[in-house]
């Protein structure tokens, strides 16, 4: 198997572009071929959860190949819901491992602003069990309430917990130019339930408004190439070294335990395997924070920290940019948005930035390896990625 190299990345700012939604996946895809230094590749893969459904939008990366005019480059449109981003990463990387590509484009991209926040809470509805879950009329902020209320009962993981996670997030989202949510928060202010129904509302008990991340438009972007091509190019020698996938029960009732984020715990196991590292080795991670108590959970399932003390690590500040651990330097889905198709590809993002020691007032000291982690539907498919800085 070939070694894989990033070379290239470009992202938008996240949150109401008044853009189509082909320009939202070109725009990043241009700078990031601009910052590769290429103006072609063998391939494109784009990732999209709802141009179909919510931008009468279909073959999508046949349009923005057109857009860029990539002819005669192959291209496909990868839909894995909320971790279709990392699932191109995990295809681009294929194709180069396995000598087809020398180099490929990965782009996301999600226009959720085409439709009123109820129908883009409607359209992610959609990646639910159609019979076990869908037709009760289930939501993904009504089953991460109920995984929170368990989660709760049985770690000792409290509302401050959360909220601790959103003061973070939002924190490292002010320096993220990029970000949607550039607004300061303190617990005082998300914890005071004197005027809650205005100002930090249950939306699904026990998570708040400010327990959840907001409706995104964005595009991000990343170039891969082969190592020969790579070090042509003369860019920083950032490699994907390790990319793991799992899978669960769909429906998440059929689970034995539904706290048990199997597919997280599988898919980072397979990913550290294949890059030959360990948790601890891991200097910035960015985790798939949807909802606040996701970022606490993941950081356990993935083995920074044993189960169950994943919100003690955050009280003793481990997952700050100046911790054991930093987590979400970036804001996280939780305050830099969450364009579902674009997602895993911005996380991907922003580990790249952080290793080239280019995130600027965010920048963690000196990292080597970072990590992603993508969750798609509530943990049903789910893909992880190590990318290491070589030297």
């Amino acid at each position: 198997m070939r070694e894989v190299y990033i070379v290239g990345i470009g992202i938008t700012s996240f949150g109401r572009l008044e853009y189509p939604l082909v320009e939202i996946a070109s725009y990043p895809s241009v700078v990031a071929l601009q910052d590769a230094g290429l103006d072609t590749v063998d391939h494109l893969f784009v990732a999209n959860m709802g141009g179909g459904r919510i931008n009468h939008q279909t073959a999508l990366s046949s349009a923005v190949l057109d857009h860029l005019s990539l002819w005669p480059a192959g291209s496909e449109t990868i839909e894995n819901g909320p971790a279709s981003g990392s699932s191109a990463v995990k295809l681009g990387f294929q194709a180069i491992a396995s000598g087809m590509c020398e180099t490929v484009l990965v782009a996301g991209a999600e226009r959720m602003s085409e439709v009123n926040q109820l129908d883009a809470t409607d359209f992610v509805a959609t990646l639910t069990h159609p019979m076990a879950e869908q037709i009760y009329g289930i939501t993904l902020p009504a089953l991460a309430g109920m995984f929170t209320r368990l989660y709760m009962e049985k770690y000792g993981v409290t509302r401050r917990h959360l909220a601790m996670v959103a003061v973070k997030n939002h924190g490292n989202a002010m320096d993220n130019f990029f970000a949607h949510v550039h607004t300061r928060v303190t617990l005082e202010g998300i914890l005071d339930d004197r005027d809650a129904e205005t100002n930090n509302p249950v939306i699904a008990d026990p998570l708040h408004f400010f327990d959840m991340c907001p409706v995104s438009d964005g595009g991000a972007a990343v170039v891969l190439a082969s190592k020969e091509v790579a070090k042509k190019l003369g860019k920083p020698m950032i490699r994907i070294a390790g990319v793991g996938q799992a899978t669960d029960t769909h429906a998440v009732h059929e689970r034995p335990d539904p706290t048990e984020l199997t597919a997280v715990r599988l898919a980072a196991k397979r990913a550290f395997e294949m890059a030959k590292i360990e948790p601890k080795d891991v200097n910035v991670a960015e985790l798939h924070d949807a909802f606040t108590i996701l970022e606490i959970a993941e950081s356990e399932e993935v083995g920074f920290f044993k189960k169950g003390e994943g919100h003690l690590a955050l009280e003793r500040g481990e997952t700050q940019l100046t911790g054991k651990i930093p987590i979400n330097p970036s804001g996280g889905l939780k305050a830099k948005g969450h364009p579902v198709g674009a997602t895993g590809v911005a996380q991907v993002h922003e580990i790249v930035l952080q290793l080239r020691g280019q995130a600027e007032k965010r920048q963690v000291k000196d990292p080597k390896i970072g990590f992603t982690c993508n969750f798609g539907g509530f943990g049903n498919n789910v893909v992880c990625t190590v990318i290491k800085k070589e030297e």
